[in-house]
This record gives structure tokens, sequence and C-alpha cells, in this order.
């Protein structure tokens, strides 16, 4: 990127603004690539440069940009009724509307919602939650989490100790105590020499009972997942993974937590990936895709047995001693539901398992590439994992920064993609994409691998 001209919006950002999962020093340098404005699988920066946005911002504008019927429901909303709380005993329409929508299309035993803004803080009070009941059951220490390597869970003190990513526990003292990580699912660079995904998956599962077993299982209260590994590579599960894991969880009495932050509304090609994966959740968290991003919004659901058990928490404690001022905030309420209405409406759940399935026939022509050692993924989402060695599956070190150099030059072919864990190239486009769009993206992104290809001769990073 050029270097910023003094009193730009570049400059005034760089003087301003701190920004997430950035390198504060580089970013002074280069500055910002700063997006004016989106329309439907497309955004545009300030220069008037178009983009494909491939991984709808942060897998979430399922819609794709200038929904105005989302618009519209905020504007209405906020002259109707602007802000209200839920805090004792308030409530308002769209906070009740949206959650009796939401957990009719909620896969079973679902049946009570909490709404937070954010998937770090919803997953921050499932944990809250778990830890409420439990000590309302007088095991209080039965506290433990168990999530998996590589998995993304959030940001917050706790979320980010659910989190298995090295770099979100980094210069924060996290994982906090209690918090521990399994193995990730991932045939690829997990499985032994011989190993079909079947193996895999029942070896996985012996590790998971034998840590329970070895912690104690009267201190260990869940297990969480997401049902695509996303932020972590976009790392598709053996299909009998869960289903195993579930039987490990249920012989001790540990709660299965599905993390659909990003799975949920379609991305999988069913409308959550518990539907996909065959996951029967005792708490499921929502977000992103609820209100296409449009306004934060999140959610806690959770079965009506470990809701009997809030309830007989409450009673001992005087009170559920948890929540935020915004939660079911009255305009992102509106909006999630209108969000809903329209996902039905449009059959996007469908649209997205038949893009998706076109999507991944497109991208699977790029394994063959020499860059390329895997191409993953379920539905509308998939990771491009560039190798430095194919046949030993070896990656690049991390700071020959080969995926930030791909992804760099995908800008320049147009195309917005995003590097994540051992150089994958994450994809995960608006549910609203056409095969013409997914066609836009999958050569583009070929380009910009051929590029990167041409890079790494050139200067041949280690």
């Amino acid at each position: 990127m050029a270097i910023p001209t003094p009193n730009s919006p570049k400059a005034r950002d760089i003087a301003y603004n701190i920004h997430p999962f950035t390198n504060p020093h580089r970013h002074e340098e280069v500055g910002p690539l700063i997006i004016e404005r989106g329309e439907g699988v497309y955004v545009w920066d300030d220069a008037g440069n178009r983009y494909l946005e491939s991984l709808a911002g942060l897998c979430c504008v399922g819609l794709g940009w200038g929904e105005k019927r989302l618009a519209k429901v905020a504007a209405d909303q906020m002259e109707k009724l602007a802000y209200y709380h839920s805090f004792a005993h308030r409530s308002h329409g769209p906070a009740i509307d949206l959650a009796e929508r939401l957990l009719a299309i909620a896969p079973e035993p679902l049946e009570k919602a909490f709404f937070a803004n954010s998937g770090s803080e919803a997953n921050d009070t499932a944990v809250k939650l778990i830890w409420f009941v439990n000590a309302g059951r007088d095991k209080p220490e039965k506290r433990k989490i168990i999530t998996q390597m590589k998995g993304y869970h959030g940001t917050t003190a706790v979320s980010a100790s659910m989190t298995g990513l090295s770099y979100v526990h980094a210069g924060f003292g996290l994982p906090l105590p209690g918090f521990l990580h399994v193995e990730t699912p991932h045939a690829y660079h997990g499985a032994h020499a011989g190993e079909t995904e079947e193996d895999l998956a029942t070896r996985l599962a012996a590790q998971l009972d034998a840590l329970i077993v070895a912690e104690g299982p009267e201190t260990v209260a869940a297990f969480v997942a997401e049902p695509v590994i996303a932020s972590g590579g976009m790392i598709v599960p053996p299909r009998s993974y869960f289903e195993k894991v579930q039987a490990v969880l249920k012989r001790h009495d540990v709660l299965m937590v599905a993390d659909e932050v990003i799975c949920g509304f379609g991305r999988t090609g069913r409308m959550f990936g518990a539907e996909t994966f065959g996951i029967r959740p005792d708490i499921m968290i929502v977000a992103k895709q609820i209100s296409s991003a449009y306004i934060p919004i999140s959610g806690v659901l959770v079965s009506g047995a470990f809701y009997d058990g809030i309830k007989a928490a409450g009673d001992r404690f005087g009170i559920l001693g948890t929540g935020f001022t915004y939660s079911a905030h009255p305009v992102a309420a509106a909006v999630a539901l209108e969000t809903l209405k329209i996902y039905e409406e449009r059959d996007l759940v469908a649209h997205a398992a038949r893009v998706g399935a076109y999507m991944q026939q497109r991208l699977a022509e790029l394994a063959d590439h020499p860059l390329v050692g895997e191409v993953r993924g379920v539905g509308m989402m998939a990771g491009v994992e560039l190798v430095r060695d194919k046949v030993g599956r070896t990656n690049f070190d991390p700071a020959s920064k080969v995926g930030a150099t791909c992804s760099d030059m995908g800008l320049k072919h147009g195309l917005i993609v995003r590097p994540l864990s051992n150089d994958t190239m994450a994809l995960s486009p608006p549910l609203v994409a056409t095969e013409g769009e997914i066609d836009e993206m999958v050569n583009s992104l070929s380009a910009a691998i051929d590029d990167t290809a041409r890079w790494i001769s050139e200067v041949d990073p280690v």
C-alpha cells in the first residue's frame, strides 16, 4: 500500500485507531485499506477499486451488502423503541419474537435463548452459565472446559482461553487455569500413517475420554467445539467424529456445546452445522449471520434440561447475575428477526447448499497446483492450504508470510481473501453469491496463487 499523505483518512486512521488482530508497528508503516461501500458480494475502497469479498467480511455478511429491508427495519425500530433492556423482568416485542423464531428453527433439544452482542460474549456467557448450574447442583468443582487446538471461540479472557490458537494467548497470560485443549480433528496433518478418517475419529474420541478420566469427570464441565473449525484453517472433521465424541461426553456427564458463530444459518449447507455433523447440543452459540452482521447480536441457546438447572441455581443464589446493557437490544433483535425471515423467504439455505457444492467443485480444481497442499471445505466455507512441499505436507515458516503475500496478490486481482493458520486461504462468500460470482472468486484466487508461486521462486522464503 502507498504511504499515506498527511491528513488523509489513512493517516488519521493510523493516528487515532488501534486495530484488532493487527501488528501496530506494521500498521503505522502501511496504513489501512479503507472500504467505503458495498453491494451484493462486492465492496469498494476509497480509491474506487472493486473487490469480491470472498470471506463475507468475517464470515458474517450472509445476505451481502446493501440489503435495504434490514436498513428499513432498523430505522423503523429506532423510531418506535430505540432501546430498552432485559433486566429485572423487562422485555419488548423484538426480543420475544426473535427468541420464538430462533428456537423454532434450532435443533433439538434447545428451548431457551439468552442474547448478547458478540460471539465472544456468548461463549463467555455459556461458560458462566455452566459454572452457575453446576454450583447449583452442588458440583462447584465441575468447571473445566475442554476445546480443540485451532478452535476459535473469541477474545474475552474466558473465550480466548477456550480458543486453541497461540496468537490469541501470547502476551495476555492465557489460557486461564481449567481450560484444556485436545488434538485438532484434521486428517491432512493429524492422521497417522495408514489411518483412515474413521480410525482417526476413534483415536481422538479415545484421547478425549482419557483426558476426562485423567482430570476426573467430576471436574470436567463441558466440551466446546465448532462443527467446522473456521478461523483455525477451515478444518472439516471426520464424519463420525462428533458421534464418537458425544458418546464419551454422555458417559461422563459432560455437556456438548456447539459453537455455531460461523457455521450457523446456512454456511455448511444446512441451517446449522449441528445438523450437518449430527451434533445434539446441550448449548449452542449463535452470532454473525443471525443479523447478516448488519448490527451486533449473539445468542446462547440452551436445552430445557439445562434451563431447569438455571432456574434451580437462580432459586439457590437469588438471581441470575449475568447479562449486558445491550442484551436483546430492540434494534438488533428486529434486524436479526428480519434476517431470519429473508433466509426463509428466499430459501437461502438450499441456495447455499447448491452453490456451495459448485464452489467446492471449482476449488477442487486448484488441488493440482504445485503450491496447494489441500483443498477442504463443506457448503459455502472452504480453505486452500499453501505448502512448501506437497509430498511431505510441509508448511512454510510463518515468518515467510506466504499467506499474507497471497492475500496481497488477491487484491491486485480484485479479490479480498484472508490467510489463516498454515497459510490457508479462507473462503466463505455471502450466501447470496451466484455460480458466476463463484467462478470469478476461484479464477481470481487461482491467479493470486500463481503470482505467489512466482514471488516464492524469486525470494525463496524459508
